[in-house]
């Protein structure tokens, strides 16, 4: 890793669905994570604190829009598990040797379809098309290490190598 290293952009990106490049996309929101939570107050507290349940998250929303109606966006609509993968090129410019590299970002997914827009007919337009899927499972791979993984289902949480879930696993027996 360069020691000057600034982290420019996503230089390309391409989307697969069960290893087959998908060609119609424009761009993809990614889910964001954030913990469920609930209000704590009471004796020895100084007033109230949201407090996170670590490792249990809220819904998890991937959304794909597409510049037209497509056979991707139909495909995505079919009420079952969709695998997904999103592939990156990110651009890190070394300011001190000039050098440009080219980092491998993946993130892997598992969806489930939410709703299929359809959008919009305009003369010389995008139809603004989208897929809005519920993320159950979610592998960050940055630079050929995994950073996140989140699989709702077999209670796994880990953060850069640290399963945060493997205690209540085992407190449940599991």
């Amino acid at each position: 890793m360069a020691v000057n290293a600034v982290r420019d952009k996503l230089t390309d990106y391409a989307v697969f669905k069960d290893g087959r490049l998908l060609l119609g996309t424009a761009d993809i929101t990614l889910p964001s994570i954030s913990y469920m939570s609930d209000t704590i107050k009471g004796p020895g507290i100084g007033g109230e604190v949201e407090m996170p349940t670590m490792s249990m998250t809220s819904s998890m929303d991937i959304e794909i829009n597409w510049r037209t109606i497509n056979d991707d966006l139909t495909e995505l609509m079919a009420p079952v598990a969709h695998d997904l993968e999103f592939r990156g090129a990110e651009s890190h410019f070394d300011s001190g040797t000039g050098q440009i590299r080219q980092i491998p970002a993946i993130v892997k997914v598992r969806v489930l379809p939410k709703t299929g827009e359809l959008g919009k007919f305009e003369t010389s337009s995008t139809t603004g098309s989208s897929n809005k899927m519920e993320c159950i499972y979610i592998k960050v791979t940055y630079d050929g290490k995994t950073k996140i993984e989140i699989d709702k289902f077999a209670r796994v949480f880990s953060i850069n190598g640290t399963d945060y879930m493997a205690d209540i696993r085992a407190a449940l027996g599991l």
